[in-house]
């Protein structure tokens, strides 16, 4: 049985483990947003950045990748996205159904946000984000660049978020 991973944020551009089949794939019943503080890899507990994460909302679809993992690593694959996504318990790991676009419908494992977590910052405004991504910095590097990466890796895949669109554009214009 393959594992498969729902990439929607970095995921999608630096993956960590080996992929043996990448599928344009969408997630019901949740929405893509900055709406996780960074206090590791894009910002510190002192200026925080912001990170992707999926909120729950019914209303929604959320655009990305499944990514197979490669037989035989699946262990090892899982271990890694542990240690990756799991430094602190902002993120919840979930089992969930996505649609490939493809037509199979496959579960997937899938990192969402804990509302309840310190970290959750849902419903701030687009030109709040781009002032703190525009600024932040981390472990992993400038905040700006995570959004530029994701941006620019859903566009070439043939998806299209309108908020991560004008947060490119934004914060390009604060930061030139």
């Amino acid at each position: 049985m393959t594992m498969w991973v729902f990439g929607y944020g970095s995921l999608l551009w630096n993956p960590g483990f080996e992929v043996a089949e990448q599928v344009v794939a969408t997630l019901p019943g949740y929405a893509r947003s900055f709406c996780m503080h960074s206090i590791h890899h894009r910002g510190t507990e002192e200026d925080p950045g912001l990170v992707l994460a999926l909120d729950e909302d019914p209303a929604h679809a959320c655009e990305g990748v499944a990514l197979a993992v490669a037989a035989g690593r699946e262990k090892t694959t899982l271990a890694y996205l542990r240690e990756r996504e799991l430094i602190s318990s902002a993120y919840m790991e979930r089992d969930l159904a996505i649609d490939l676009h493809d037509g199979r419908r496959v579960t997937a494992l899938v990192y969402v946000i804990n509302p309840g977590h310190v970290q959750y910052c849902g419903g701030m405004p687009l030109e709040e984000q781009a002032q703190i991504i525009a600024r932040a910095r981390g472990g992993m590097g400038p905040n700006d660049e995570y959004l530029y990466n994701t941006a620019r890796h859903l566009s070439e895949i043939g998806l299209h978020d309108p908020d991560l669109e004008w947060l490119s554009h934004r914060v390009r214009a604060l930061r030139a």
